[in-house]
């Protein structure tokens, strides 16, 4: 029955849109993106009211329709599902390119390789969290046991639960990227397995100097080293193998297609990787870690309030999908993500100005819109809420915002709180905490210390007047005028 549910949500907003003004859709984790070819003749007002949309709005060249986590991906499967027209249009690249500048596009391909690993980098920070909690000493003391008296295959299939991801991350990047631009994803996948083969120095043990593991070095002077937990390389990796994949294909006799065509690429991507980019993107990948890392801990919670105050403009102009590659590859490096911790408090702040406007509001349809707004930012979906609430009563809500996500960021900085993973939010982000008492105590007082400092700002200074009105008021003055020159004559 839910099956039948999500295709039937699916064909309305197919129908509503229509199906030949769609030149091509993908998703996110929240939206459906159309590419459409004229966005004025859809009517916006049935889509919203399609079963469990929660919004609509056009941006960076796109009609989305947000449906929220985990519905999008059903919706999306149902709507090409024994369609073979809709399923080439998700891979149609060729209908993008006209659609936004160059550095949104860029951006848009970049989310589009990582969100599809994100699932499994949420499951192992909450892995993380567990394990520092269950494995606390005085947790375990409370129990009445310890750390040595826990069996070692139960430690190692903790090891397991924890490690695996960012061990082999290189392989899932390669292979999203693959999939992404066009290749065949599982030899994106062996290729990204080579990268961090274990007959390779690990790339953790290399950088340890207590360790004793050295890189081997080729050609006397090109260390060779595996890539566990680079981003950078393996993003390169696959979007220069998919392209090499399909230039090949094109180009490579039938009869022997299969057994060269995945040769070469293996070939080239291996020995690329390894030989070239590999060596030249490492000291990219560390020094863009350095300046991240620099910025976020800029004295006085400086940075921590630029940071703050730069994502939620970046959600509005669509290039926050650029900080995924900046938190992937945080995590891989150092297992913790401190940007997503200063990025987070904007969803508090959004919120609030929502709930604000929504109390404040003598409009019914307001007060409805407001509430249902804050709801689903707190669930995780920015959208109805910074576009339909926020943005839509002018300067002073988005003030409010702003200035509530900022020092809401500046004050985790300060306290050095960081996150061990990502893709939740809002009222679901503490999970990502709780390896930590601190941390975890830390971040809900802060996060709820953004709610409340927003909506007294909000409910105070940023309600536009004409939402204040009751709209029953201007019959009322009538009714009053009309008395007086009745009480003058009587007297």
């Amino acid at each position: 029955m839910a099956k039948d549910k999500y295709k039937r949500i699916g064909e309305e907003i197919i129908t509503i849109i229509g199906k030949d003004n769609i030149q091509s859709m993908t998703h996110c984790a929240t939206r459906l993106r159309f590419v459409v070819k004229n966005k004025d003749q859809i009517d916006t007002e049935a889509v919203e009211n399609v079963d469990e949309v929660k919004g609509v709005f056009y941006n960076a060249g796109q009609y989305q329709v947000i449906l929220g986590t985990g519905i999008v991906n059903k919706v999306y499967d149902s709507m090409i599902d024994n369609d073979n027209e809709m399923e080439e249009r998700t891979h149609n690249e060729e209908s993008d390119k006209p659609q936004g500048g160059k550095i949104k596009r860029g951006v848009r391909t970049l989310a589009d390789v990582f969100i599809p690993i994100i699932p499994g980098i949420v499951a192992t920070g909450l892995f993380l969290g567990l394990k520092g909690v269950l494995l606390n000493e005085s947790v375990l003391g409370f129990f009445g046991t310890s750390l040595d008296a826990i069996p070692d295959y139960i430690m190692t299939l903790i090891t397991i639960l924890t490690d695996t991801v960012f061990a082999f991350l290189p392989a899932l990047i390669c292979w999203s990227a693959f999939k992404k631009f066009g290749g065949t994803p599982i030899i994106g996948f062996v290729i990204g397995l080579m990268l961090v083969s274990p007959d390779l120095p690990n790339a953790y043990e290399v950088a340890d100097p207590n360790s004793g593991v050295n890189p081997i070095m080729a050609f006397g002077f090109i260390p060779i080293v595996g890539y566990q937990g680079s981003v950078l390389t393996a993003l390169v990796v696959g979007i220069m193998g998919a392209k090499i994949e399909k230039k090949l294909r094109a180009k490579m006799p039938d009869s022997l297609d299969l057994m060269f065509t995945p040769f070469f690429v293996i070939v080239i991507g291996l020995v690329g990787g390894l030989l070239v980019l590999g060596p030249l993107l490492h000291f990219v990948e560390n020094g863009l870690v350095y300046v991240v890392n620099a910025l976020i801990h800029v004295p006085f919670g400086i940075g921590g309030f630029i940071i703050g105050l730069i994502y939620p403009l970046a959600v509005m102009t669509g290039m926050h999908h650029l900080f995924l590659m900046i938190e992937t590859t945080l995590l891989g490096s150092t297992g913790f993500n401190p940007l997503i911790t200063l990025c987070a408090m904007y969803g508090f702040a959004n919120a609030a100005v929502c709930f604000a406007i929504s109390l404040r509001s003598k409009k019914g349809s307001v007060k409805v819109m407001g509430t249902s707004a804050g709801i689903t930012q707190l669930l995780g979906v920015s959208e109805p809420a910074l576009f339909g609430v926020t943005l839509r009563y002018g300067t002073r809500p988005l003030t409010m915002m702003l200035l509530g996500s900022a020092l809401g960021g500046a004050v985790l900085s300060i306290l050095h709180v960081q996150a061990n993973s990502y893709g939740l939010a809002v009222i679901l982000s503490p999970l990502m905490y709780i390896y930590s008492g601190y941390q975890f105590i830390t971040y809900i007082i802060v996060g709820i210390a953004t709610f409340v400092f927003t909506f007294i700002l909000t409910t105070l200074f940023a309600v536009p007047k004409e939402l204040r009105v009751d709209s029953k008021e201007p019959k009322k003055e009538n009714k009053l005028v009309n008395t007086k020159p009745l009480a003058k004559t009587e007297s």
